[in-house]
């Protein structure tokens, strides 16, 4: 459980007989925010996403556990409504792709979906936040709870990043900043100051992962990019801490390991390392550094 540096219920202006809402997408993230706040003494009532969500849910002693369909906005809202939630937060990944999956939307969510000019992360979970508002439930930031989780600034492995490295992170960086600001993805793989692979719905790892394929199919030909790959992840410039924060976990170090990536940079105090520590010793058996800024 993560128990130092949690918030308290007066910074949250909220007693703790009060129930927090947790909308659980896929991964451990919402594992997480659950133990956290558990720990804090709240009485969590989590809406648990059929499509994404790990049964695992069940076991970490939410006061409830209710199972819905991505697109089953309505009885969301009903639900919390019902279990006397007027705060919630959203933590794990409910994949983009999903919305325009055979997911039927109820007459809520479909509504919404018509009512935006565009269909990307922000605008679309922004449009849900407010749903929520206007229902009486305040979404809050995903980290409020894993504040210690978030990362620090500067060489986080025991290697720190070699010159090519700070190269293609300072070219990273300026390429994931135009992308982010269209809301497109998060992340850009690098080859000696080249583009390899932009994230866009199919997610950090694919992104990744395709950039290794990238890579090796180019290893009988005179390439003049060095194998080595540099994986930048950024929050967008508007970040909204309510959803969509940055992460990565033990599996993103494996993916980049596969795949031939040696650097991990990401923004610090924005991006979560889910894993902890274990994260750190991934990276360090694997020779990969992860630097923050």
């Amino acid at each position: 459980m993560i128990e130092a540096g949690l918030p308290s219920a007066e910074r949250w202006n909220m007693s703790k007989a009060e129930r927090i809402g947790l909308i659980a997408g896929n991964g451990n993230f919402p594992l997480l925010v659950l133990d956290a706040a558990r720990a804090q003494g709240f009485d969590i009532i989590v809406a648990a996403i059929k499509e994404e969500a790990s049964p695992e849910i069940e076991q970490h002693g939410a006061a409830a556990v209710h199972w819905l369909s991505l697109g089953e906005l309505s009885r969301l809202i009903e639900t919390f409504q019902r279990e006397g939630v007027h705060r919630a937060i959203m933590a794990g990944q409910v994949k983009h792709k999903q919305i325009f999956s055979s997911i039927r939307p109820d007459w809520k969510l479909a509504k919404l979906l018509l009512s935006l000019g565009t269909r990307n992360t922000n605008s679309l979970l922004g449009a849900v936040a407010q749903t929520l508002a206007e229902e009486g439930i305040t979404l809050e930031n995903s980290t409020s709870f894993l504040e210690p989780l978030l990362a620090k600034a500067g060489v986080l492995t025991k290697r720190g990043p070699t010159p090519q490295e700070k190269k293609n992170i300072e070219y990273g960086r300026a390429v994931a900043r135009q992308v982010a600001q269209y809301d497109i993805g998060q992340t850009v793989v690098v080859a000696e100051a080249a583009c390899v692979a932009v994230e866009a719905m199919e997610g950090t790892d694919a992104a990744i992962g395709r950039a290794g394929e990238v890579m090796r199919s180019l290893a009988g030909d005179a390439s003049m990019l060095g194998r080595e790959l540099t994986v930048v992840k950024i929050a967008k410039p508007d970040q909204d801490m309510r959803f969509d924060v940055p992460v990565v976990g033990v599996k993103t170090i494996e993916v980049m390991r596969h795949a031939g990536a040696g650097c991990l940079a990401l923004d610090a105090g924005k991006s979560l390392l889910l894993d902890g520590d274990a994260i750190i010793a991934a990276a360090d058996a694997a020779g990969i550094t992860i630097v923050a800024e």
